[in-house]
């Protein structure tokens, strides 16, 4: 396992940098007509997204070093920053977001950017799987002593055998997800092994017509004083 994660640091490293050249010689493009003005903005955004999973691969191995602190966060401000970040790539790929608040606690003990990049990872998921007649769903609501984040997608049912790893608790590694290729197995190995750091736990529940997963946070003690 050790030599697994080493070995995606490596490649973490090693793909940072032309992505990194990537972007910016987008970004140098100018004069463009304004179909290949579109072209350049999705060309920043795909690199974007890419530079991101490479720094979360990167803090996947920090985790061992303990350096990201828990604090009290907001659930409902780092939901609001995912859906604002993402909030263009839903609307160039005509998707809608449904987002609902129904948490009365406010506050969870966690990490803000791993929490961030565990809520994210989830949703842009589940843009895949939005269309003309379905939606992504987020929705934030109280579990028993626990806040649960709920992230809902109407594509093809999760394969039994991820659903089962992801019962266990958290994903063992990177894995290409049969049946669902607009999704990303290295997503859900980061979102699961950033939860596992939170003491957060992850689920999936199969339906009929899509998948929801999930994370349950604990209260943060210092909201539960007012």
């Amino acid at each position: 396992m050790e030599s697994e994660v080493d070995g995606s640091l490596v490649a973490a490293h090693e793909l940072k940098a032309p992505l990194s050249v990537l972007r910016q010689l987008a970004l140098s493009l100018d004069g463009l007509d304004v179909e290949n003005g579109k072209i350049r903005s999705e060309m920043v955004a795909i690199s974007e997204r890419a530079i991101k999973q490479v720094n979360d691969l990167t803090r996947v191995r920090r985790l061992k070093d303990g350096l990201f602190e828990m604090e009290p966060v907001s659930v409902c401000a780092i939901c609001d920053e995912v859906s604002r970040e993402l909030y263009h790539l839903f609307n160039r790929n005509k998707r809608e977001l449904f987002i609902k608040y129904t948490n009365r606690a406010k506050l969870v003990t966690a990490n803000h950017d791993l929490l961030y990049s565990v809520v994210y990872n989830f949703l842009l998921n589940a843009m895949h799987y939005s269309g003309d007649d379905t939606r992504a769903e987020l929705i934030v609501g109280d579990y028993h002593d626990k806040v649960k984040i709920t992230i809902r997608d109407f594509g093809p049912a999760l394969p039994i055998d991820v659903w089962r790893e992801i019962r266990r608790g958290w994903v063992s590694k990177p894995t290409s997800i049969a049946m669902r290729p607009g999704s990303s197995g290295l997503g859900l190995y980061i979102a699961s092994m950033f939860s596992k750091y939170m003491n957060a736990s992850i689920g999936a529940i199969r339906h009929r017509d899509g998948t929801s997963f999930y994370v349950e946070l604990p209260v943060s003690r210092q909201a539960s004083l007012f």
